[in-house]
C-alpha cells in the first residue's frame, strides 16, 4: 500500500498540513523573515513586470550584436520616453476627466436614483417576482464599499512614504539587475544540485519564466490592443470619459475572463445615465471588441499556452479576492499557472523516474 501514488498524495498532505501548523505556532520566530519579504514585494512584483515587458525589446538588440549594458540603457530611456509622452498628453486628459467626474457625481447619484425609482414603479410589468428595493439596496451598499475601500487603499498607499520611496528606488534596481543577470539565475539556482534533479530542477524553473512570459507578455499585450478599440469605439459614439474607461478596462483585462466583464460595468452605467439608446452602442462595442480579442488576438498572441478554463480562474479570482483583494485577483492567475506548471513537472519527473526504475528492474542480469 505504502508504493500507492494515493497513499503517498495523502502522507504528503499531511506532513504539509503539520508543517503548516507548527509554523504558525512558532510563527513569531518568522516575522522578520516576513517583514523583509512584504517590504521586497513591491519592487520586485515592479521589477518583474517591467522585466518581462521589456524583455522582448532586450532580446531584439542583443540578437543584433548590442551589449547586455547598451541593450539595458537603451530599455531605460525607452521608458523614460514613454512615460514624458504619457505625462505630457494622456495624463491631462485623465485628470480632467477625472475631476469632471467627480464633480458631477452628485448629478450622476441622483441619475442613478431615478433609473431605481422607475424600475421600483415598473415592478408589476415584470414577468417574474423580484424584490428589487433589497437588490438595489445591495448593489448601491456593494459600490459604496468598492468606492470606499479604494479610496482607504488610496489613501493608505499614498501616506505610506517610506514605502513609496522603497518601491520607487527598489523597483528599478531589482529591474535593472534582472535585465542584466536573469541568464545566470537558473544555472546558480541549480548549481548545488546533479543528476537526475538537476535536470528536473532546471527544467521546472525554466517552464516556470516560460509561463510567466507568456503570461505576463501575452495579457499585456492583448489588454493594450483592446484598451485601443474600446477608447476608438467609445469616442465614436460619444461616450462621456472615453478615455477613462479605456484605461479602466486596460487594467481589469489583465485578468482574463472575469476582468472584461468587470470593465464593462462603469461603461455600461455611464451609458445608461447618458442615454439609453447609448448602453446599447456600448453593449455592441464590448461584445465586438471581446469577440476581436477572443477569436483573433488572443488565439495569435497568447496560444493555448496555459490552457485556462473559464470557470477555474473565475473560482480563482473569487477566491483571491476574498483574501487579498484587488492585489490578489492581478496576481491570482499567473500563481495559478505557475503552481499548476509546477504539478505537472512534478508529475512528470514521477512518471519518469517510476519507468526508469521499471526498466532498471526488467533487464536481463549478466
Amino acid at each position: 500500500m505504502t508504493n500507492k501514488l494515493w497513499f503517498q498524495s495523502g502522507i504528503a498532505l499531511i506532513i504539509t498540513f503539520v508543517l503548516i501548523l507548527l509554523v504558525m505556532q512558532v510563527q513569531i520566530i518568522f516575522e522578520p523573515f516576513i517583514t523583509i519579504i512584504m517590504t521586497i514585494f513591491f519592487p520586485v512584483l515592479i521589477g518583474g513586470l517591467l522585466y518581462y515587458i521589456t524583455e522582448p525589446i532586450q532580446r531584439f538588440l542583443e540578437k543584433r550584436n548590442a551589449h547586455r549594458l547598451v541593450s539595458i540603457l537603451a530599455i531605460f530611456i525607452i521608458i523614460m520616453i514613454v512615460i514624458t509622452i504619457v505625462a505630457l498628453t494622456v495624463a491631462p486628459m485623465v485628470t480632467e476627466q477625472v475631476q469632471n467626474l467627480i464633480s458631477r457625481l452628485p448629478i450622476l447619484q441622483s441619475e442613478v436614483q431615478n433609473i431605481t425609482n422607475y424600475l421600483l414603479s415598473q415592478r408589476e410589468r415584470l414577468p417574474f417576482d423580484i424584490d428589487l428595493e433589497s437588490v438595489t439596496q445591495d448593489a448601491l451598499d456593494m459600490g459604496t464599499n468598492m468606492l470606499s475601500g479604494f479610496v482607504s487603499n488610496a489613501i493608505t498607499i499614498v501616506t505610506s512614504t517610506v514605502s513609496v520611496l522603497l518601491t520607487l528606488v527598489l523597483g528599478p534596481f531589482f529591474f535593472f539587475f534582472m535585465l542584466k543577470d536573469h541568464n545566470k539565475f537558473i544555472p546558480a539556482m541549480t548549481s548545488p544540485f546533479s543528476g537526475k534533479f538537476k535536470e528536473f530542477l532546471m527544467g521546472l524553473l525554466y517552464d516556470i519564466d516560460k509561463t510567466l512570459r507568456s503570461f505576463i507578455q501575452g495579457q499585456m499585450l492583448v489588454s493594450f490592443i483592446l484598451c485601443i478599440i474600446l477608447y476608438i469605439g467609445y469616442t465614436i459614439i460619444g461616450l462621456d470619459y472615453a478615455l477613462l474607461l479605456a484605461i479602466f478596462a486596460l487594467f481589469m483585462n489583465i485578468v482574463p475572463f472575469v476582468g472584461p466583464w468587470v470593465a464593462f460595468i462603469p461603461a455600461g452605467l455611464l451609458a445608461l445615465i447618458q442615454d439609453p439608446i447609448m448602453f446599447i452602442w456600448v453593449s455592441l462595442i464590448t461584445l465586438i471588441a471581446q469577440q476581436i480579442e477572443s477569436n483573433l488576438i488572443t488565439p495569435n498572441v497568447m496560444g493555448q499556452s496555459l490552457a485556462l478554463h473559464p470557470l477555474t480562474v473565475i473560482t480563482i479570482v473569487l477566491a483571491a479576492g476574498n483574501i487579498a483583494g484587488f492585489i490578489g485577483i492581478l496576481v491570482a492567475i499567473p500563481t495559478y499557472a505557475v503552481i499548476k506548471t509546477i504539478i505537472q513537472n512534478i508529475w512528470k519527473y514521477r512518471t519518469n523516474l517510476k519507468d526508469t526504475m521499471l526498466t532498471d528492474m526488467t533487464k536481463p542480469s549478466r
